[in-house]
């Protein structure tokens, strides 16, 4: 399995690239945060670039080329739940334009009639405020309920770009074709998958902005960047940027082949991201100095997009534990 782009994805690489510095900049981001201004027409940019239709399994690496750029942007729209919650488990109910989430726990479903009545709460659902429609995991199958019939809340997360709901069934009643054969643990794979890759993006923002900074800011009459001590954390920044992201790329190869190494891969990929985010918050923080602790400064929303990624669908010390249970469970 080659870990590494063709020509074609290089070029769609670029593609995207150029599509988010023009539509999405810092000043974008910034204004939705302390103004509220409206995604809704990046998302239709999206839409129209075709960025919603890399649903099949076939398309894992360019969608992973779009979720890591999204992640160096802080993507402001519900593109990640959209793509790599909800279509992975009602595909048949994704389309371009539509937009969806999952909630993988809290909610029991059970029969009344032909129908199913749904219950229970779930917390910590993304874009689960926002929505048009819910892939729910229950025990008795996958559903599909429009957000209409359900109670959502935004809850306040330290993101302030980031959609994060609790959301309520009170026996929300749900038609037996709306129920989903699909495969819950291979869905979440590409949900593992998709938040690695956005924070990989969102550290790789760190990083970047850090190497503006060093090579600018001067003490003692000199680029901050000259000094060993700040080489060294630069390199270590790197190292665990590079790593993380050819974990996930190789995530994302593993569910457009198929290959059954797609369990491992996806949590091996959200562990080496979580670490990754922990050393790259650390010395971002640090080597930016006091300016990186102010909210005016541009960097705060990066630190915050990589670490939110870390808390959700499990953090690094999770999945290094389901590696190792993986492990242990191999007859070698």
């Amino acid at each position: 399995m080659l870990v590494e782009l063709d020509s074609d994805q290089r070029l769609w690489q670029e593609t995207v690239h150029a599509v988010l510095v023009k539509e999405c900049p810092p000043a974008l981001i910034r204004a939705i945060a302390d103004q509220d201004a409206d995604p809704a027409p990046l998302w239709q940019t999206f839409v129209e670039q075709g960025w919603t239709e890399l649903t099949d399994a076939a398309d894992a690496v360019e969608l992973a080329i779009v979720l890591e750029a999204l992640g160096r942007a802080t993507d402001p729209t519900p593109y990640l739940a959209t793509m790599t919650h909800f279509a992975p488990l009602a595909p048949r109910f994704a389309r371009p334009g539509g937009t969806g989430s999952a909630v993988f726990d809290g909610v029991i479903a059970r029969r009344d009639g032909s129908d199913w009545l749904l219950n229970g709460t779930a917390e910590h659902v993304l874009d689960g405020d926002r929505a048009e429609q819910l892939a729910v995991v229950t025990g008795a199958g996958v559903f599909v309920v429009p957000a209409a019939d359900v109670t959502a809340r935004r809850t306040s997360v330290f993101d302030p770009v980031l959609h994060i709901a609790e959301v309520s069934f009170a026996d929300v009643r749900v038609r037996d074709d709306f129920r989903v054969d699909t495969d819950p643990e291979r869905a979440r794979h590409l949900a593992l998958t998709g938040l690695a890759l956005t924070m990989v993006g969102a550290c790789q923002r760190i990083l970047d902005m850090v190497l503006e900074h060093v090579r600018t800011r001067q003490q003692f009459g000199v680029a901050l960047g000259t000094f060993q001590a700040v080489k060294h954390k630069a390199a270590d920044m790197q190292i665990a940027i590079e790593r993380a992201r050819a974990l996930a790329y190789f995530a994302a190869l593993t569910i457009a082949a198929d290959d059954p190494r797609r369990r491992i891969a996806a949590s091996m990929a959200k562990a080496a991201a979580g670490e990754c985010q922990s050393s790259v918050f650390r010395h971002g923080v640090q080597l930016f100095g006091a300016m990186g602790f102010t909210w005016e400064n541009d960097l705060q929303f990066a630190l915050k997009r990589a670490k939110a990624g870390e808390l959700l669908l499990g953090g690094a010390h999770i999945h290094r534990a389901l590696i190792a249970e993986e492990y242990h469970a191999t007859d070698f």
